[in-house]
């Protein structure tokens, strides 16, 4: 035999249930689950369970649709959790939100198809505004640590065979930013040059030493003394 499982909901504890309540159980709900939690919360306890409970053939009623979800989005992600467990939905006040009947289903797959065009417009806005952003010159992710100068000199260090370990420490960096660095490239090059000599390694340690570019952008409390 079909239940009917009815849920209420109402967002503060100054509110009550009990109108809801009487309605469902006058709509034929043999169970109503209760909660007093915000429409927006995705983690309602109450509304898990209704949808735990539901077998195929069953019936999830509600009062009004905002009682259920905050969005259509909210509302097509429950409704397919009902009709994948085999049972229908049905809001009293909302008549075409009844599953129970062609007419109810033809409107749900209607604003199925709605949300879908809907998102599709969001994708495809936000995929041109990155692409002329980055037509513009805006880098995305995180700043880099290394300024483009500390970032030649530090290419100049490691080309002349000096240790990541220790480009890091010049320039008071973690060596991972060091590893990136150089990852990027041999992305760009093919592979890092190695057309300096310990001479070119010299001078680039000490231009970074004479210009105070070690370090920069770093937190003095973090600095570290450069090794002679």
């Amino acid at each position: 035999m079909s239940d009917i499982i009815g849920y209420a909901r109402v967002s503060t504890d100054g509110q009550s249930v009990s109108d809801q309540i009487v309605q469902l159980k006058a709509a034929g709900a043999t169970k109503v689950l209760s909660e007093k939690l915000s429409g927006a919360r995705f983690d309602r306890p109450q509304l898990r369970k209704a949808i735990t409970a539901l077998g195929k053939g069953d019936v999830l009623i509600i009062t009004r649709l905002d009682r259920l979800a905050r969005s259509s989005r909210d509302l097509l992600n429950i409704l397919h959790e009902v009709s994948e467990s085999g049972a229908a939905f049905k809001s009293l006040a909302d008549a075409w939100a009844d599953t129970t009947t062609p007419h109810g289903k033809l409107m749900v797959t209607i604003l199925g198809g709605l949300a879908e065009f809907e998102r599709s417009l969001i994708k495809a806005r936000t995929d041109v505004g990155i692409r002329r952003a980055r037509e513009a010159g805006v880098k995305f992710g995180r700043p880099s640590k290394l300024t483009k100068h500390q970032q030649r000199q530090a290419i100049k260090l490691l080309d002349a065979g000096e240790p990541q370990s220790a480009v890091a420490r010049l320039l008071n960096v973690d060596q991972s930013t060091i590893s990136r660095l150089v990852a990027r490239a041999r992305g760009k090059n093919g592979g890092m040059p190695a057309s300096l000599d310990l001479s070119g390694c010299q001078k680039a340690r000490r231009t970074l030493l004479r210009s105070g570019s070690f370090g920069r952008g770093i937190p003095s409390g973090q600095r570290r003394r450069a090794p002679a």
